[in-house]
């Protein structure tokens, strides 16, 4: 089993977790509405990059029984 000759220093340390810090969400700003949403996703109204791909179904609140 590999066991180190010295301590590492608090230095040595920090350099070895200087890549260790975490990355918040890549937010874009869409076009046509001008929403944040996550990059190479759909928008909640159905746009992706400035085109609408989905459209939402129309609900009917006339209902009578």
């Amino acid at each position: 089993m590999a066991v180190q000759k010295s301590r590492k220093t608090p230095s040595k340390r920090g350099m070895r977790r200087a890549h260790d810090r975490l990355t918040g969400p890549t937010l874009s700003t869409d076009p046509t509405s001008g929403e944040l949403h996550l990059r190479h996703h759909v928008t909640p109204n159905g746009f992706y990059r400035g085109r609408q791909v989905i459209t939402k179904p129309v609900v009917n609140d006339n209902s009578e029984d």
